[in-house]
């Protein structure tokens, strides 16, 4: 895929954002070494964001120091997001790595255009690192939002089977090999072409309608796998359960039946639920999942890191494999409290003899860490895109030419 040319150091505009008039004067000398030539100064996040609101404002990057009189850069972002300014950012702070991990996730949160951050003093290969990154804000175009969907619109859609699975790879790291894949629902719809579940999931849910759809796409995704299998590639599949079909009395024998159709080993069929459906103590849903794992499916606890569970609640489960949100992966191969994070969650799935599943894997240095740290499995789109059932033989080929 063609990347953007990064732009010419000196074709961009610099603010700094800085209280101390030794590290402002240390950042300019640095950044005119790399060859910036149009940089304006701030002592503090109120004169930053008078520069920033500025008619002929036309800045392209501003360090942000966190610690400022009169306005602190914790508050100049907010300013700067309720203000959709196009300015990218760089934080930095001499108060400690957490405190910049909590400023860039709200940062993200607030939707800026973050660059990076550093704890100081910069160092000229840190701002040329964040600053070769940068990227102009591509115009903005007019954007109409998703179309509002009706449930009986929805209902339709389901009986016409416009919905089906793609499908996400999953990869063993230590191998390269590819182990199994994710299904992710998506409706063709004849008007809006692919629509995705945030359209079409919250509504189904809410009016409690969630099955029909759940069990066309448990069905065809068992149909993909028989195909795969066809093909000499054993791959096993991912399903994504809900809260209601959890809850639905005999799960199991339902599923067997649709494996059965298609003459698929449960083992080929891993079940999902979230940490937070893991934490339950309805008691038909702890039967399915027993039985589920009695019956030889696999189970996956998804999402894990976001729902706070404990040990013991996650022990009430027979799980497999633990899938590791991707809040836990990304950055982690930059940010040392992300780092500590990320490699405690892979410990805890070592010490229970569990399989980890990082999702979310979007560089190569996501795949060196998550290798380095002996997870077991990743996905993501480094890895790929969710993709559409037919085209699952011909990338893997692609794939296994890289090991």
């Amino acid at each position: 895929m063609t990347q953007d040319k990064p732009v010419q150091i000196a074709a961009l505009r610099f603010l700094i954002a800085e209280d101390d008039e030794f590290q402002r004067h240390w950042l300019r000398v640095m950044l005119q070494k790399l060859g910036a030539q149009h940089i304006v100064e701030a002592e503090n996040g109120k004169a930053a964001l008078d520069i920033l609101q500025a008619k002929d404002a036309a800045i392209d990057i501003s360090f942000i120091d966190l610690n400022m009189p009169k306005m602190d850069g914790i508050e100049l972002v907010r300013h700067l997001a309720n203000n959709d300014s196009r300015t990218a950012i760089v934080l930095t702070s001499a108060l400690g790595s957490a405190l910049l991990l909590s400023v860039e996730t709200m940062s993200k949160a607030y939707g800026v255009n973050l660059l990076g951050t550093f704890e100081k003093p910069a160092t000229p290969e840190v701002l040329q690192e964040l600053i070769g990154s940068y990227r102009p804000p591509a115009a903005r175009p007019v954007r109409e939002g998703p179309p509002a969907f009706t449930l009986q619109e929805i209902r339709d859609g389901i009986a016409a089977a416009q919905f089906e699975p793609f499908f996400q790879p999953k990869v063993e790291l230590a191998t390269g090999k590819v182990k199994a894949v994710e299904a992710f629902v998506r409706w063709r719809h004849p008007q809006h072409g692919l629509v995705t579940p945030p359209a079409f999931i919250p509504v189904l849910e809410a009016s409690g309608h969630m099955e029909d759809l759940t069990w066309l796409v448990v069905e065809r995704a068992i149909a993909a796998c028989r195909g795969w299998h066809d093909k000499g590639l054993l791959l096993s599949v991912s399903i994504n359960l809900s809260a209601t079909s959890l809850a639905e009395p005999g799960l199991a024998e339902k599923i067997l039946t649709h494996i059965a159709t298609h003459g698929i080993e449960p083992q080929y069929l891993t079940i999902e639920i979230t940490e937070l459906m893991a934490m339950t103590d309805v008691p038909v849903c702890l039967e399915n999942l027993a039985r589920l794992r009695m019956k030889g499916f696999g189970l996956s606890i998804d999402d894990y890191g976001t729902a706070h569970s404990n040990v013991q609640q996650l022990l009430r489960i027979p799980f497999l494999d633990l899938k590791i949100d991707r809040s836990f992966v990304a950055g982690a191969s930059h940010n040392k409290q992300m780092h500590i994070a990320l490699g405690s969650c892979l410990e805890l799935a070592r010490k229970l003899r569990r399989n980890s599943v990082a999702v979310g894997v979007e560089t190569r240095e996501d795949w060196d860490l998550l290798r380095d740290l002996g997870c077991t499995y990743a996905q993501g789109y480094y890895i790929a895109k969710p993709m559409e059932r037919d085209a699952i033989p011909a990338w893997i080929e692609e794939w296994s030419q890289f090991f």
